[in-house]
């Protein structure tokens, strides 16, 4: 535990991140990859490029000072960080490194507020937060190592099949080279996949959400290609691959999961993102057939729309299920026209005891949470995934 002398220095220093900006996590970057690049086979590099990592960090960082003496505040942030942490293999021995980098951060571009007092009681506060992580990512390693079909590291996968679902995105069906089981996942959880580019210097780990209920053999990822250059540095790499190849994968991970079948359930999702909901719906239909689903998702015209006649085809022999589609770019018979409205569905949606289940991008997904909230529907039944840094709704 933190003393109240600590807990007082952390919170009265914080401001300190706050007129430094984000110069505070660029220089720490700068300053941990110059001294310890090989952890540039674990970090996304091309979120270091774009920021978006730096600003993550900066809001992690205030968050954390901030509720130091209330951390329960944190625990579903401080969750999806763990689970997040296990699918890039991040092991005790990185804290230290990471935590010698920060305080050296500080000290360099603070000289005068960061006095030996309140870098002790920053290395405290560190400390605290890595033995929590520390923690909690042993348990889910365990989980993963011990459970049938689980495994420890990286395991070796094989493309066994290609699929084409729309003009962007391609599903490949990923079988264990070792041809032994695989751990069962929750519907929505996502897996970690390690590859190295023909043209990048480091390893690239991403996440992609399982499209596809677990069934104890395989797994399923849909990916999108990206069109413009800079993104997609992995996702355009998976589209350049054969079946047969082989790709390197953690196990499966993620705090984003259906969490109950028997409820009513609605399922919300933009473009590439209604992978994980793939994976909730064939599960709920499986495990609960005469629940009832409704699942809308937006896209940017009929040839980006993927699984469309799939999902047709659950529609026609599960009465429970509804679905509505929306494209941004064209007008077609039986699909609404530009940016998602749920006021136009939202007679048929359990506003009122239904979980809702997003996922999209950012801006998408704070669009739709706030028209839910509109509606009167609770907060704590709205869930949502956010790859990449972590953004708040």
């Amino acid at each position: 535990m933190l003393s109240e002398k600590t807990i007082s220095i952390v919170k009265s220093t914080a401001p300190l991140l706050a007129q430094a900006g984000t110069v505070v996590t660029e220089h720490f970057y700068n300053r941990m990859f110059s001294h310890n690049p090989e952890l540039q086979d674990i970090f996304n590099m091309a979120n270091q490029r774009s920021g978006r990592q730096q600003f993550a960090l900066f809001n992690a960082l205030a968050a954390y000072a901030q509720h130091i003496d209330n951390l329960g505040v944190l625990k579903e942030a401080l969750a999806r960080i763990n689970h997040k942490h296990t699918s890039m293999h991040i092991l005790p021995e990185h804290y230290p490194i990471v935590g010698g980098h920060l305080i050296g951060t500080l000290k360099e571009l603070l000289p005068e507020q960061f006095t030996a007092e309140v870098e002790y009681a920053w290395r405290e506060a560190y400390a605290l937060l890595a033995d929590i992580c520390i923690t909690e990512e042993a348990a889910l390693y365990e989980h993963s190592k011990t459970k049938h079909g689980g495994w420890t590291g990286t395991r070796k996968f094989v493309i066994a099949n290609k699929c084409i679902e729309s003009e962007l995105v391609t599903s490949f069906t990923l079988e264990p080279v070792d041809a032994k089981a695989v751990i069962t996942h929750k519907p929505g959880q996502y897996l970690g996949i390690k590859v190295k580019p023909d043209d990048t210097q480091y390893n690239e780990i991403r996440q992609y959400s399982i499209s596809q209920q677990s069934n104890g053999e395989n797994y399923r990822i849909s990916v999108k290609k990206e069109l413009v250059p800079g993104p997609g540095i992995v996702s355009n790499y998976l589209h350049s691959l054969d079946e047969g190849c082989v790709v390197q994968l953690y196990p499966p991970a993620g705090d984003f999961f259906l969490r109950d079948s028997k409820k009513p359930t609605v399922l919300i999702s933009a473009g590439v993102g209604q992978t994980p909901m793939l994976a909730m719906l064939q599960t709920i239909l499986q495990n609960e057939p005469n629940s009832e689903i409704v699942y809308l998702h937006a896209c940017e015209n009929e040839q980006q729309h993927a699984f469309a006649s799939y999902l047709n085809d659950l529609a026609a022999v599960h009465p429970s299920l509804k679905h509505y589609t929306w494209y941004n770019q064209e007008s077609k018979s039986g699909v609404f026209s530009g940016l998602m409205d749920i006021s136009t569905v939202a007679n048929q949606l359990p506003l009122t005891k239904g979980d809702f289940y997003l996922c999209g991008p950012t801006g998408f997904m704070a669009a739709i949470k706030q028209q839910l909230l509109a509606l009167n529907v609770d907060a704590e039944r709205i869930h949502y995934e956010v790859f990449g840094p972590h953004q708040a709704l």
